[in-house]
């Protein structure tokens, strides 16, 4: 064959492999781009609640990246905060366009048959939950509309907002079934209460509290007050009451003042609290109730700013109320000890006076973060320090922890008991002892679990939201069990023999 024959056949062997190697690699390209990828939306969905792709790992870590600073971000809770850190190098985005975004994206409602938990919720007037908010909705509406974030009354900031937690579950379960709100299908909500796994009670107890638990002008009894004996009349003339005794009922009192008038009468739902401080354990235990984290006051260091051993000038950190009293007697005797200490900040500070921001700053800028016991064994000062990637410091004995079953603290969080802390020189040679890579690990996994520590909406798999409802799941299958032990005996031999 002459040498002219075969030149076109070499010239389309080496056009087919380039075309070839084209296409795969723009294929792949494609796949991994995230941030416009053709993959819908739905697809992505399916493989991030089932987990049944390896290929796609990389992608949806990426993309829960990106969703994890929302909770931070959102002008919706709390503008005032958000204005603040743009000085941080936290990350700041257009978080509005971010949820218009999500919530313009189709996927499929949620499945109840396919859920971990189906969750029935009363429809309690506005008064209890959202009017609270100051909220009013049209004739007969009990709830606001959760498809657009802009329509969702804010909630308010400062020290009201690390005691929201019922605000955001409430929200979660609105929008569980509508196909047009991406989140985790962990939590559905049914309207039939014979088919739920828990029973609801959106009242807003905390905000119920702070905002209503004084004596106004001629009344004689408070808002809170008679909002608790309503609902506690309410709870006991309903059928789902009365089934269970409560027992498979969900309340929030995170504040540890809320519900105090209606608390022992509820005593035997599950409560959502802060820690066991202020409850007798008949009331309130590890074995029934569910502890969930505060939500943080300062924003979110973004992982990729997150100051190193060596940018964190500062060894120790504490920025707070100092004279407490019960648990909360070892901050004044550690003041003492540690005040005049060059490398230690140790300092009154509140809220006020730019209070948030600058804790946000101090924290970030600490290698390790001192969490006190107060007035109770937990405080929100816990949460502050991981948002900010500063070594927790636990020094409060009766302390119980979110999600303790899931998450290791211990591989994070330096827990030192409170006898030894009050020693001389004790705490300061233990933190001075500890080499930064050992120091650099708990960091790194600081930032792993951030996630786990943040309210947001949507919600997001495995964020704050997300973790209460799998808690209150692993609690049902407990209830469940005590319920059918205690029925063992329940019908007599004669109504056995009858059927």
């Amino acid at each position: 064959m002459s040498e002219k024959s075969r030149l076109p056949s070499k010239f389309l062997f080496y056009l087919i492999t380039i075309s070839l190697f084209l296409l795969i690699s723009s294929s792949v390209f494609l796949l991994q781009y995230s941030n416009t990828s053709f993959t819908p939306s739905s697809v992505f969905k399916l493989i991030l609640l089932n987990g049944t792709s390896v290929y796609f790992e990389p992608l949806l870590k990426s993309r829960q990246k990106n969703l994890l600073f929302l909770p931070s971000e959102v002008p919706l809770v709390d503008a005032g905060i958000s204005t603040t850190i743009s000085e941080l190098g936290c990350e700041n985005s257009n978080s509005s366009k971010k949820l218009e975004s999500l919530g313009k994206k189709k996927t499929i409602a949620c499945d109840s048959t396919q859920a971990l938990l189906r969750v029935f919720m009363y429809e309690l007037p506005s008064e209890f939950h959202f009017g609270l908010l100051d909220w009013k909705g049209k004739e007969n509406q009990t709830w606001p509309n959760v498809k657009n974030p802009s329509h969702i009354p804010a909630y308010p900031g400062g020290l009201n907002l690390q005691h929201s937690i019922e605000y955001w579950l409430t929200l979660d379960l609105l929008s569980s079934s509508l196909p047009t709100v991406v989140r985790p299908c962990t939590v559905v909500r049914v309207h039939n209460s014979s088919q739920a796994d828990v029973i609801f009670v959106p009242f807003f107890a905390s905000l119920s509290y702070n905002r209503h638990s004084k004596l106004r002008g001629k009344e004689k009894v408070s808002v809170d007050k008679k909002l608790q004996e309503e609902l506690v009349q309410y709870l006991m003339g309903r059928d789902e009451w009365k089934r269970k005794g409560g027992k498979d009922h969900l309340i929030v009192a995170h504040h540890p003042n809320s519900m105090l008038d209606a608390r022992k009468k509820l005593g035997s739902a599950m409560f959502v609290l802060a820690d066991f401080g202020r409850y007798p354990a008949e009331i309130a235990n590890i074995e029934k109730d569910i502890i969930a984290p505060y939500r943080h006051l300062v924003m979110t260091v973004h992982s990729s700013k997150s100051a190193s051993f060596n940018e964190r000038p500062i060894l120790l950190y504490f920025r707070g109320a100092i004279y407490r009293k019960d648990g909360g007697k070892v901050r004044q005797e550690l003041y003492y000890l540690l005040k005049d200490e060059k490398d230690v900040y140790f300092t009154f500070g509140s809220v006020r006076g730019n209070g948030i921001n600058k804790a946000s700053q101090g924290m970030a800028s600490s290698k390790f973060c001192l969490n006190l016991a107060g007035d109770t064994p937990s405080s929100n000062r816990l949460f502050d320090a991981i948002a900010s990637h500063c070594v927790p410091v636990i020094i409060s004995d009766e302390i119980e922890l979110p999600f303790e079953d899931f998450l290791d603290y211990s591989q994070f969080c330096i827990f030192v008991h409170s006898a030894d802390a009050i020693k001389k020189g004790y705490l300061l040679n233990l933190l001075r002892g500890i080499k930064q890579e050992t120091w650099t690990k708990m960091w790194e996994k600081l930032k792993e679990v951030v996630h786990h520590f943040e309210y947001q909406y949507p919600s997001q798999p495995g964020d704050a939201v997300d973790m209460i409802w799998q808690a209150v799941a692993h609690k049902k299958t407990s209830i469940q069990f005590k319920f059918h032990r205690k029925k063992r005996y329940d019908r007599s031999t004669s109504d056995i023999r009858a059927k």
